[in-house]
C-alpha cells in the first residue's frame, strides 16, 4: 500500500488515493540527498524530455510547415507564445504531481463525482486516441518516404512499434529517457543541419519573434496561428507529467519536495526549449525554403518532402527530413502508450498488461487510418492529422481547467499551492487557450 498523500488532507479528496502512479517504475529511480546541484539535476533530467515529445509530433510539423510556408517567419512569435505556455503548464503539471503523490487522472478521479470522472476519461481516452493516430500517420509517411512502403502497409507496420516499448520497459525506466533522448538529438541534429542549408535571413527570423498585429487582423494567418497553438498544447502530456514526476524518490519532507518541484521545473522548462528550437526550426526551413522561393501553398509533409532537395540543392535534405519524421513518430509513440495507461489506471483504477493496453489503443488508430490510406491516400491522410488535431483542440480545456484548479486549491496542495501569480498566470493561459481552441473547432466544422 503506497504511503498516504503527504501534503493534502483526506478531507481534500472525495476518495483516497489507492495504488501510485506508474507502479511497475514508481520512485524506482533514487534522488542522492547530499549530492551538489549538477548530480540533482541529472538524476530529476528525463520526464520533461519525454513531455516535450509531444510538443514536436507530426501535428506539430504540419502546422510548421503550412504556417512558414504561407506567411514566412511571421508566426515565430505564435510558436514561442505556444510554447510559453506549455512550459507554464506543465510546471503546475509536476507540482501536482510531487505535491499530492496523484497524477492528474487520480486527482480527477479522486475530487469528481463519478459522472464527472466518467465523462472526462471518455475525453482523455478520445486524445490519447487522437495523439496516437498521429503518429501511425507520421511514422507511416516517413517509412512511405524513406523505403517507398506504401501508406496502407506502413499504418499497419506501425503496431509492431509495441515489441519496442516492451523491451525499454523491460530494462529499466532511465533506458526509455536514454532512447527518447537520443532520438530528440537526432530529430534536432537533421533541422540544424537544414536550417544551414536553407540559409535563412537572419534578421527576419528574428523579427518573426516579435507578435505582430498582423496576425490577428488576417484571418488566414490567424487560422494557422490557432492551429500551431492547438497542435502545440498536448492535453495527454499534462496527465503523463503528472506521473513521470514520480518516477523519482526525492523524499516525503515539504522541503523534499520543494526541492523536487523545483528541479522538476528545471528539467521540463530545458525539454521545452529544445522543443521550441525544433518546431522553430520547421518554420524557419519551410519560410526559407517554400516561401521565399513562391511556393507558399505547401502544406502536407508529403508535399515538404518532395520541394526539398530541388530548392536546397542537397538530397541529404529530404533524406533527413524523412528521418527526423520517423524518429518523431517513434518518440510519440512512447510516451503516447504511457499516457493511455496512465489515464485508464487513474480514471478507472483498472490495471490490463502494458502490451494489452498498447495494442487496444494503437488498433483504435490504425482502423480509421487503413480505411482512409485505402480510399484517399495522401492528402486523405493530411485531412486524418488535421482531425487528429482539432480533436485535442476540444479535449484541452478538460485537462487544463482541473489542472489549474488543483494546484491553486490549499486544501490539496498544502505547503506546495502554487503561488498567485503563477495560478492567474495559468488562468490568462487557460483562457486564451480554450477562445483560440474554441475558435479553431467552429472555424473548422464552418469548412465541413
Amino acid at each position: 500500500m503506497p504511503p498516504p498523500d503527504a501534503h493534502s488532507s483526506s478531507a481534500a479528496w472525495r476518495l483516497p488515493r489507492t495504488e501510485p502512479s506508474l507502479p511497475e517504475v514508481y520512485r524506482s529511480i533514487q534522488v542522492p540527498r547530499n549530492a551538489g546541484v549538477a548530480r540533482k539535476m541529472f538524476a530529476f533530467a528525463g520526464p520533461g524530455y519525454l513531455v516535450a515529445v509531444g510538443y514536436m509530433d507530426p501535428g506539430n510539423w504540419a502546422t510548421a510547415i503550412a504556417g512558414g510556408s504561407a506567411f514566412g517567419y511571421t508566426l515565430l512569435s505564435v510558436v514561442m507564445l505556444a510554447n510559453l505556455m506549455a512550459i507554464v503548464l506543465q510546471s503546475l503539471s509536476a507540482r501536482l504531481g510531487i505535491a499530492t503523490g496523484r497524477d492528474l487522472a487520480q486527482a480527477c478521479r479522486g475530487h469528481y463525482s463519478p459522472p464527472v470522472a466518467f465523462m472526462l476519461w471518455v475525453l482523455a481516452e478520445l486524445a490519447v486516441c487522437a495523439t496516437d493516430l498521429a503518429e501511425v500517420i507520421g511514422t507511416a509517411i516517413a517509412l512511405n518516404l524513406l523505403f517507398g512502403i506504401p501508406l496502407t502497409v506502413g499504418v499497419i507496420v506501425t503496431a509492431a512499434d509495441v515489441l519496442l516499448i516492451l523491451m525499454l520497459q523491460a530494462r529499466g525506466f532511465r533506458y526509455m529517457e536514454a532512447m527518447i533522448v537520443s532520438l530528440i538529438l537526432v530529430i534536432g541534429g537533421c533541422f540544424v543541419y537544414m536550417v544551414v542549408l536553407s540559409n535563412p535571413d537572419w534578421s527576419k527570423v528574428a523579427a518573426g519573434f516579435i507578435p505582430s498585429h498582423e496576425i490577428v487582423t488576417n484571418p488566414a494567418m490567424l487560422y494557422v496561428a490557432i492551429g500551431i497553438l492547438g497542435a502545440t498544447v498536448m492535453p495527454h502530456n499534462l496527465y503523463l507529467h503528472s506521473a513521470l514526476v514520480q518516477t523519482r524518490d526525492a523524499g516525503e519532507t515539504t522541503e523534499d519536495k520543494r526541492q523536487a518541484v523545483r528541479y522538476a521545473t528545471i528539467d521540463s522548462t530545458i525539454a521545452l526549449a529544445f522543443a521550441l528550437l525544433i518546431n522553430a526550426s520547421i518554420l524557419i526551413v519551410a519560410a526559407a525554403t517554400f516561401h521565399t522561393h513562391g511556393h507558399t501553398d505547401i502544406a502536407e509533409i508529403q508535399d515538404a518532402h518532395r520541394m526539398l532537395a530541388p530548392l536546397l540543392g542537397a538530397g541529404a535534405a529530404s533524406v533527413l527530413f524523412a528521418v527526423a519524421l520517423l524518429a518523431s513518430g517513434q518518440n510519440s509513440t512512447i510516451t503516447g502508450t504511457l499516457a493511455g495507461q496512465i489515464v485508464m489506471e487513474g480514471f478507472l483504477n483498472i490495471r490490463l498488461p502494458p502490451w494489452l493496453r498498447r495494442m487496444i489503443t494503437r488498433l483504435i488508430a490504425i482502423v480509421p487510418a487503413v480505411i482512409v490510406t485505402m480510399h484517399y491516400g495522401a492528402s486523405g491522410t493530411a485531412q486524418l492529422l488535421v482531425l487528429s488535431q482539432v480533436i485535442l483542440s476540444l479535449q484541452l480545456p478538460f485537462a487544463v481547467i482541473p489542472l489549474v484548479k488543483f494546484t491553486s486549491d490549499r486544501a490539496k496542495m498544502g505547503a506546495l499551492t502554487s503561488p498567485q501569480w503563477l495560478t492567474w498566470t495559468a488562468w490568462i493561459m487557460a483562457a486564451l487557450i480554450i477562445a483560440l481552441n474554441i475558435k479553431l473547432i467552429t472555424d473548422f466544422l464552418g469548412k465541413i
